[in-house]
């Protein structure tokens, strides 16, 4: 790919960074592109050492703020009527609480599935934690005649699965937390791809 078909590319790609951000980054990509190309390469050859256009983006959702792109797509909204303001002012007591509530429903059932996420963690916490209060009461209790093996067999027991349990919680929340940034640049994308209408 040439150069110029490269940069308009990445510039139809961006139509939803701020000005001077999409100004800034083509620059940056002209510069490396032409860097490459002192360095003795063909042009096709530089373009092609920066990566393909969808990816570069990826790359720049993910260091863009997420509020600088929405304020950006509000910016570049257009100017909103006198009949759309008295409808939402008029609509205000129907709009608003179902907005509310689907905010707030949102939010429940991300911290529902973090806590689900939580669970292995906190199962292998108390597992710990009850194997060693099995091995307190079984030193307690020798003098009283408890039964000994069962005090230690259900300590050993309960920090086994414990000890079993830990990797399954590192994992569970090491995945979530790819799933959620992995959505979140997903839609950072989105909105840096905004479409002109």
């Amino acid at each position: 790919m040439k150069k110029e078909k490269f940069l308009s590319e990445l510039r139809n790609k961006l139509k939803g960074l701020p000005k001077d951000d999409l100004e800034s980054r083509l620059s940056f990509y002209e510069e490396a592109i032409n860097d490459r190309i002192s360095c003795g390469k063909s042009e096709e050859e530089a373009v092609e050492d920066l990566g393909s256009v969808d990816t570069i983006i990826e790359e720049i959702a993910d260091q863009t703020p997420y509020f600088t792109l929405v304020k950006e797509k509000t910016r570049l909204r257009r100017k909103l009527s006198l009949a759309t303001v008295l409808l939402l002012l008029i609509g205000f007591p129907l709009w608003f609480p179902i907005a509310l509530v689907g905010f707030v429903l949102a939010f429940v059932l991300y911290l529902v599935l973090w806590i689900l996420i939580l669970v292995p963690g906190i199962a292998s916490i108390a597992s710990l934690g009850y194997g060693i209060v099995c091995f307190i009461a079984m030193f307690s209790n020798i003098a009283s005649g408890d039964p000994f093996l069962v005090y230690l067999g259900v300590g050993i027991g309960s920090i086994g699965v414990g000890i079993m349990l830990i990797p399954a919680a590192i994992y569970s929340v090491k995945g979530f937390i790819k799933l959620t940034r992995l959505i979140f640049i997903r839609r950072k994308t989105k909105l840096i791809k905004r479409e002109e209408k």
